[in-house]
């Protein structure tokens, strides 16, 4: 009898698909969504599979322990990608903020003129 890891079956690492991050196999949805979604918003791994009826309460499992044999990789690439999208925000105005200044600057004018 041998011994194979059933973690191998769930997560697969594609150079080029979803930039090379373990994710749930034939899915783009990664690890660290898996991990987002649990811990920080609070999502049971049956939540997370009757949001996403398309994985398996296997596939989360799989996930969270993939998560916690390689947490420092996965909290890596999270705080990468919440950089990232800081990053990207700062760089790009909000298109509703702009849209209240024009408005709060067009009845400024209306009431002081």
């Amino acid at each position: 009898m041998s011994i194979q890891p059933v973690i191998y079956e769930h997560i697969e690492i594609t150079p080029g698909v979803c930039g090379g991050k373990p994710r749930i196999a034939g899915h783009r949805i990664k690890v660290q969504d898996i991990v987002i979604w649990h811990e920080r918003m609070g999502m049971s791994p049956d939540e997370i599979v009757s949001q996403y009826p398309t994985i398996n309460l296997a596939d989360v499992y799989a996930a969270l322990a993939y998560y916690h044999d390689h947490r420092q990789e996965i909290r890596q690439q999270i705080e990468e990608g919440e950089a990232f999208a800081r990053e990207l925000q700062a760089k790009t105005p909000s298109i509703l903020q702009q849209k209240l200044r024009n408005r709060n600057v067009t009845n400024d004018s209306i009431s002081h003129g």
